[in-house]
């Protein structure tokens, strides 16, 4: 039976690449998928991993329907026999009604995969529907790693290192960004509700007002 899959993680825990797999592995056995992605870090049109692995894709445009699209496909005589869905958080709720409908009225795997919760830890619109919708919800087994060395469990956006709790919901950054541009941090709860980023810590470790430690 064919279903829709939701695969969640941080960021940095490997959705692209396990997405990438999925489309190789079925191509490799004759298998013809139709990949969408949506504000993808390199950019429109595009799924990339941050293993340096490209390939090209649909832009899931905002008001894009996807079901229509994947209909006009067929009846032009294109082949589909799955569809990936990458940064699928992006999507718009009835969206994801349309890929469920994919799934349902025209018999196609759909796996998509994505973030659950933004940087201040509230669901994306797209996962909240594919939380209730998907057929099966898979986490992913890579386990980002907080700076601490515990899993990474949030994602936290950085301005100049420091975290920052307020702004639009969607903004295209990465992780490994330069400390002074947009990016994004994987934490740990703990340090995520703290706000301490790797940089933050970093500066404070090495602050002249630091007591410093004598032997005895």
């Amino acid at each position: 039976m064919p279903e829709l899959v939701f695969f969640s993680g941080t960021m940095d825990c490997g959705k692209s690449t396990l997405a990438l797999q999925i489309g190789h592995n079925r191509s490799a056995r004759g298998l013809k998928g139709v990949i969408f992605t949506r504000d993808d870090r390199a950019g429109e049109g595009k799924l990339s991993s941050r293993l340096g692995l490209v390939t090209e894709a649909v832009e899931a445009a905002e008001g894009m329907d996807m079901y229509a699209y994947l209909v006009d496909q067929l009846s032009r005589g294109g082949k589909a026999d799955y569809v990936i869905v990458d940064e699928a958080q992006f999507l718009a709720p009835e969206q994801i009604d349309q890929l469920a409908r994919v799934v349902d009225d025209l018999g196609l795997d759909v796996f998509a995969f994505g973030i659950t919760t933004d940087f201040r830890t509230k669901l994306f619109p797209g996962s909240q529907r594919l939380i209730e919708l998907a057929d099966r919800i898979e986490t992913l087994q890579v386990e980002a790693l907080c700076w601490c060395g515990a899993r990474a469990t949030h994602n936290a956006r950085t301005v100049g290192g420091e975290m920052v709790v307020e702004g639009a919901q969607v903004v295209v950054g990465d992780v490994n960004r330069a400390e002074t541009e947009i990016g994004y941090e994987v934490l740990c709860r703990r340090h995520h509700l703290r706000r301490m980023t790797a940089a933050t810590t970093r500066a404070g470790a090495l602050s002249p007002d630091v007591l410093p430690v004598t032997s005895a």
